[in-house]
């Protein structure tokens, strides 16, 4: 007798984004009671900069964080990456007002009939354009104001938004990781080990077009996927909440001569933006009161009177409400794990554990220790400061050129800003496409495993290109 008992299928359900993180916050919080407290003793260099003494490693007494101090560390965080935040509320409704006027969609719309059969070439230029942004004047924060009209292209064009949000992320992320020209990363971790300036850029600019031929044909491929089918898109199914990202592609205003003033507008206020990071603008407070002006402008150009102009704002920021919090909340986990005073443990630890080895195999395990360094301190020159004074004698003592040393923490850095929660650009810059972390780290893990595969083989390679 055939039985009719139906099997349960199970079914792997992704928790919410806020209960994941709130997850891994208390994955932070038992291992400040679990590591042992280490601290490294800190000096200034002569060029200025407050780097770690690598043999002064001890143990100090434990902090570990009660469930109080936890709590507390969610509002402290959001206070850390303020800026962030603001940022992208400010972004958020600056856009809202531009959006507003029309302009984007009308400009967007003639870019699309221009590039409908030429798009693949489209995104290979708008990533390479990001690539060396990021390599050159260590394009982070200012990719964020970039991310809202890449989105409405990909989407106009028959993708997704992952791809939108690819072509500025992953484009500029690779730049920054190969940094040739990177004063933030490279310069500053060349300076601490001891090298000229910028030297080896030679071979960092053959790193940075290997890497970034790899993303690029994995970002054209996985459009493909999209366009032909659009279950294959990792966002299927996924509620857009950001409205103002929505493109209409037969339903396009015109492009009247106000339209095309705005965008002249918005053209002049990237360049200004460019200028400006290229000439000492070091915090968002700039950008911010960049992306205010270039909004209220081109309301007024638009035709919008205060009232609207304040109305269509408010609407903007609303929509990334959700992703803006987010950023707070992962920068929890580094709150945690400071006051635990256990980074410099793990630091410690990650360092011995290539004490020993052949050189060939250090030079490809600091790769990975670099990355995962990277989830802890998520700053360029902060992990430079913090890393190169352990890895550059360490390296000298394993028979590996410290440019090798300096390449696999750039490699460590740079490539794993697209993947950490702890990177405050990237929660932003998923808040603002509305993408939600899990969907992009579904997408975004086979790249990163290839990236780092191909990083490993290119230190390794770096090895008979830089004798010690």
């Amino acid at each position: 007798m055939e039985s009719t008992t139906k099997k349960k299928k199970w079914k792997l359900s992704v928790p919410h984004p806020y209960v994941l993180i709130a997850m891994l916050i208390l994955l932070c919080t038992i291992c400040t009671w679990v590591i042992p407290a280490g601290k490294y003793d800190t000096y200034t260099n002569e060029a200025g900069t407050t780097v770690v003494d690598p043999n002064s490693f001890h143990y100090v007494e434990r902090t570990p964080v009660n469930l109080f101090e936890m709590v507390q560390a969610i509002p402290k965080g959001m206070s850390d990456v303020g800026w962030i935040i603001f940022l992208v509320f400010i972004i958020g409704g600056s856009f809202g007002i531009i959006n507003k006027t029309g302009a984007i969609e009308a400009g967007l719309g003639a870019s699309v009939n221009a590039f409908r059969k030429r798009d693949m070439l489209l995104i290979i230029g708008l990533m390479v354009i990001f690539s060396l942004g990021g390599a050159t004047f260590a394009l982070a924060e200012s990719t964020l104001i970039f991310i809202p009209m890449c989105v409405m292209l990909a989407k106009a064009l028959g993708y997704d938004e992952i791809v939108g949000m690819a072509i500025v992320n992953i484009g500029a992320c690779i730049g920054f990781a190969a940094g040739w020209m990177n004063m933030y990363t490279v310069g500053v971790a060349q300076g601490i080990a001891g090298l000229p300036l910028f030297s080896g850029m030679g071979y960092r600019i053959i790193c940075h077009v290997v890497l970034l031929a790899i993303a690029i044909a994995y970002v054209i491929v996985y459009a493909r996927k999209c366009r032909k089918n659009p279950l294959h898109s990792c966002m299927y199914g996924v509620e857009q909440k950001n409205e103002e990202l929505q493109l209409d592609i037969s339903n396009v205003p015109k492009l009247t001569v106000r339209r095309k003033i705005i965008l002249w507008v918005i053209l002049a206020g990237f360049v200004v933006l460019i200028y400006g990071v290229t000439h000492g603008w070091s915090t968002s407070v700039q950008i911010c009161a960049l992306f205010l002006v270039m909004g209220v402008v081109c309301g007024i150009v638009g035709g919008m009177n205060a009232g609207e102009i304040a109305d269509a704002f408010i609407n903007g920021a609303k929509g990334i409400v959700f992703g803006a919090l987010l950023v707070g909340l992962c920068r929890a986990m580094v709150v945690i794990i400071t006051n635990g005073q256990i980074i410099d443990t793990i630091l410690h630890a990650l360092a011995s554990v290539l004490n020993g080895l052949p050189s060939v195999l250090a030079a490809a395990i600091m790769v990975p220790v670099q990355l995962l360094i990277n989830f802890l301190i998520n700053s360029g020159s902060g992990q430079a400061a913090a890393t190169i004074p352990i890895m550059a004698p360490l390296s000298d003592l394993l028979g590996v050129s410290r440019q090798t040393a300096v390449l696999a923490f750039q490699f460590g850095d740079g490539l794993s800003n697209s993947l950490w929660p702890t990177s405050g650009i990237l929660m932003a810059g998923l808040s603002i496409a509305g993408i939600p972390f899990e969907k992009w780290w579904k997408w975004v893990l086979k790249l990163e495993a290839m990236l780092y595969l191909m990083a490993t083989v290119l230190t390794m390679i770096s090895m008979t290109v830089w004798a010690a």
